[in-house]
């Protein structure tokens, strides 16, 4: 597995600076020195992915790459692809995933947990629950376009872990989508914490960002989908879009697995 070949992908050296922990799968960050600076980047090499029982034989890395992929045709010229620059290269651990590290905003909470009914102005509420104290307690997450693009991204990625930390805030109000290596599935999984908008018709805008999905999974990115999924998963992915289309609005839970993913954050 060779570096590829997206536009804007940093030709250098990966250095790793450390691990992030904890993560599920080994997950390292570094940089990568280019004549025009250091880019920071998070690195998931395919030897440190843990198997999955629902997802057997799945390379998770060709995943993110095929979720920021799917992403960039969502996006178009429309507005900025939710998911950062993701590649395949051989890394000090052997090939993986990488993508360009993003920093959060921390000052702001895109998803969060409230008192028990206590939702801001702004936010929409998406389940109850207790936390550690046995305190009533609800999880809310803004009512904002950035955020709600990535909720109609994860119906066509058929996301099956959308937890509340794997959206980060930029301070410019974007919104970005990171881990999508259990995604794509031929089977319906999604889980995901951003239910808020469900039966809410989809917009003009969003409309069109399935459309191109649709179209390049069976056009221009058909060949490169092929190699990063099965044929069954390139299928259910254009499915998918159809599905969404002809519905005409956000899905809400639905089938016998789970709605949410665990833990949530």
């Amino acid at each position: 597995m060779t570096s590829s070949a997206h536009d804007g992908v940093p030709q250098g050296e990966l250095v790793l600076d450390g691990r992030v922990m904890p993560a599920s799968n080994a997950t390292f960050v570094g940089s990568i020195g280019t004549g025009d600076g250091v880019v920071r980047v998070v690195y998931k090499p395919v030897a440190g992915e843990r198997p999955l029982w629902d997802f057997p034989g799945a390379v998770l890395a060709q995943r993110e790459v095929a979720a920021y992929l799917v992403g960039a045709a969502f996006a178009g010229d429309d507005f900025r692809n939710p998911v950062p620059l993701t590649w395949l290269a051989d890394g000090p651990h052997g090939p993986g995933m990488v993508q360009t590290w993003q920093e959060p905003d921390e000052d702001q909470e895109a998803v969060t947990l409230v008192p028990a009914g206590a939702v801001p102005r702004g936010m929409l509420h998406v389940f109850d629950g207790y936390d550690a104290a046995d305190r009533p307690i609800s999880l809310v997450h803004e009512d904002t376009v950035a955020l709600r693009r990535i909720a109609v991204l994860d119906v066509v990625l058929n996301n099956a872990d959308r937890k509340g930390g794997h959206v980060l805030e930029a301070a410019d109000g974007h919104r970005w989508a990171i881990d999508h290596g259990i995604a794509f599935h031929a089977e319906p999984k999604l889980r995901t914490v951003l239910w808020g908008w469900t039966g809410q018709p989809l917009t003009a805008q969003e409309c069109a960002a399935v459309m191109r999905v649709r179209d390049v999974a069976q056009g221009e990115l058909a060949g490169t989908l092929a190699e990063l999924l099965d044929d069954r998963e390139v299928t259910a992915l254009v499915r998918r879009c159809e599905r969404l289309l002809a519905r005409g609005a956000l899905p809400g839970p639905g089938g016998e697995g789970p709605a949410i993913p665990w833990p949530p954050f």
